[in-house]
């Protein structure tokens, strides 16, 4: 059976420096709903086509979309030994949508690892955040440099620091993400599936509770 784990928390916990470190040492194709967005509108799909339509009228991409591009996803060679998803579901009826996809390949998710830390930590790490404008890689000013100053790592595009991450910016941020995770943390919980890592710790603390909490879930199978 592949193996299928779900990775989320707030703006600034730090998900995706993890996802990168597990991606390597589970070797599982590492999911983030963000890039797949940014691929089919980069490429111009039928599917970024649709979704181009409802962001140019800042409406929200519906779940059906968002939700066929994961799907197109799972098809790849890279993802039968299973998948590290990073941003997905972000709703009931995503999760809903996922659990039956799964069930359809005779698969299952085996642990939802939700990292989560105090507002405060959070929006201090926001205040030192750093994207590539051309791949929207993430860096940070204090703990993820780029290996040459402003330039990315994975596609050569300037790093920039966005000016309109201010401290009340992200502290909504935060509050909306928080808001609508909510209902998912209890649809995990009461499946027994949602493990909760304390993110102020250090990335390798994070990271050692990581995978102690994947380690038991195989041993549950």
């Amino acid at each position: 059976m592949a193996d299928y784990y779900l990775l989320f928390g707030p703006p600034g916990v730090g998900k995706g420096t993890q996802a990168d470190r597990l991606e390597k040492t589970l070797d599982l194709a590492h999911v983030a709903t963000g890039d797949l967005f940014r691929e089919h509108l980069k490429k111009n799909t039928p599917l970024g086509r649709l979704a181009r339509s409802y962001i140019d009228h800042g409406a929200l991409v519906p779940d059906d979309v968002t939700i066929g591009m994961v799907a197109e996803r799972m098809t790849d060679p890279d993802t039968q030994k299973g998948m590290l998803l990073d941003g997905f579901p972000r709703t009931v009826a995503q999760a809903d949508a996922l659990s039956k996809m799964l069930a359809d390949r005779g698969q299952k998710i085996q642990r939802v690892l939700f990292i989560t830390a105090p507002k405060d930590v959070l929006i201090e790490r926001l205040g030192h955040r750093m994207t590539c404008s051309n791949c929207g890689t993430i860096y940070n000013a204090q703990t993820q440099l780029p290996k040459n100053a402003r330039v990315c790592d994975v596609c050569g595009g300037e790093v920039i620091q966005r000016s309109d991450d201010t401290p009340d910016t992200q502290r909504k941020r935060i509050e909306v993400y928080l808001e609508q995770t909510i209902p998912l943390v209890d649809y995990f919980e009461q499946r027994g599936l949602l493990v909760t890592i304390q993110g102020e710790q250090s990335i390798d603390r994070v990271y050692d509770d990581l995978l102690h909490a994947i380690e038991a879930a195989k041993k549950t199978g």
